[in-house]
């Protein structure tokens, strides 16, 4: 310990996860709802923050249903997906449509603003005496005991603090502080994209909102068009590197680019006045070869980084959670947890995440090499003619929705 880390409080719990987000708060949930003593240290003194994942698919949508949470979840402000619909010289076409899904009461992708659907998670845990909840808490040591991880210690606002716990999960997503603690080996399993956010606001006049996801494809550049109700969210796939060329051509110039694939947003790109307002994603997909070690567990992208492709990185969290609450509860409450529980978690999540990857990296390795040809990008024909079949529709719509997999929550 340095002299200015003098610790002003332990805290003993019997799981410490680290990581507000939804694979970390649907874990501490779960535990909690259980009777499992768990402390939940997010690093952001709010859930508010931009441009975070907003997809809610069918599958998660079952799994709070299986604990009594879907239909309050539907009373939040949010839209339904139904599948995007993809321009081309012959016309537009559905690539799928979830509404063709059999069994589920869920046929359809919710798109909820993250803040809110983590304030909800986070709500819903305060109701279990167990459960602890930290905000603006920065972990920045791991605890150590005889080659056993023992907590974490964090700095607050008003200095350091400890937390002592059985099992230290970090849930703490893509840039995870304890995958680097833990000196876990990553392995790269895509090439980076390059992506530019930013959000248009809904005009008079605007389309009636309708929860869909649209692709335009330009020269060299896709724009991502996502129907938010309130306001429209714009991500910009640009070539790798080229962002600070097209800062320098200037402002006017990106919002005449936006115009030239959407011309009805010709009055909403006048709001683009600042490149504050844009926010760069450089992303690729990874994964840890090993997610665990004494006393410590990776889940969702701090395991496995994801890419944007299909928007699985909340959905494979989330299942990450429920896998590892159902298969740590038992020992945790005895007081007994072993690397074979540990181990046990990520051989029955590893897989799923590695097809879903090479997938997205697939897809994503498809879009890079066209942004960089400078050409105009468009689907595939091969990839038209496919989805044209209602077989093809249904079991890609099944992929989206559940993945290979279904999840469920063991009671």
């Amino acid at each position: 310990m340095q002299p200015d880390e003098e610790v002003l409080a332990v805290h003993e719990t019997r799981c410490c996860v680290v990581g507000g987000g939804p694979g970390g708060l649907m874990l501490a949930l779960l535990l909690a709802r259980r009777g499992v003593p768990v402390t939940l240290l997010e690093a952001h003194p709010t859930f508010d923050r931009d441009f975070r994942g907003d997809t809610i698919h069918p599958g998660l949508l079952e799994i709070l249903d299986e604990i009594g949470l879907a239909d309050r979840l539907h009373l939040l402000q949010h839209v339904k997906m139904y599948g995007p619909t993809i321009p081309s010289p012959d016309g537009p076409f559905l690539l799928f449509d979830l509404r063709r899904l059999l069994k589920t009461r869920f046929p359809y992708i919710m798109w909820m603003p993250q803040p809110i659907f983590l304030q909800f998670l986070a709500q819903e845990a305060a109701k279990h005496p167990s459960f602890r909840l930290v905000m603006g808490a920065n972990v920045q040591r791991m605890i150590e005991e005889n080659g056993t991880v023992r907590g974490v210690r964090y700095r607050a606002a008003d200095g350091w603090h400890e937390v002592r716990a059985m099992l230290t999960v970090g849930a703490d997503g893509r840039f995870s502080r304890m995958r680097k603690l833990g000196e876990f080996e990553q392995i790269e399993t895509s090439s980076p994209i390059e992506l530019l956010w930013f959000r248009l606001p809904r005009l008079p006049g605007d389309p009636e909102a309708t929860g869909v996801a649209s692709p335009r494809f330009g020269k060299g550049y896709v724009l991502i068009l996502i129907d938010r109700a309130d306001h429209w969210q714009v991500g910009c796939f640009i070539p790798v590197g080229t962002y600070p060329e097209i800062r320098e051509a200037g402002l006017e110039a990106m919002r005449q680019r936006i115009v030239a694939l959407e011309p009805r947003f010709a009055e909403n790109v006048e709001t683009l006045t600042d490149w504050h307002q844009f926010s760069l994603l450089s992303v690729a997909s990874a994964r840890c070869t090993r997610w665990f070690e004494p006393g410590l567990l990776l889940i969702g992208d701090a395991a496995h980084p994801m890419t944007p492709a299909a928007g699985s990185g909340i959905k494979y969290a989330i299942e990450d959670a429920v896998v590892a609450a159902n298969l740590l509860t038992g020992p945790l409450l005895a007081g007994r947890l072993s690397l074979r529980n540990l181990a046990a978690v990520q051989r029955k999540r590893e897989w799923p995440t590695r097809i879903i990857q090479a997938f997205g990296a697939f897809a994503m390795g498809r879009l890079g090499k066209a942004l960089r040809s400078g050409k105009t990008v468009s689907p595939p024909r091969f990839l038209k003619l496919l989805f044209r079949l209602p077989l093809v529709k249904r079991l890609f719509a099944n992929l989206i929705a559940f993945g290979f997999w279904r999840v469920h929550v063991k009671n």
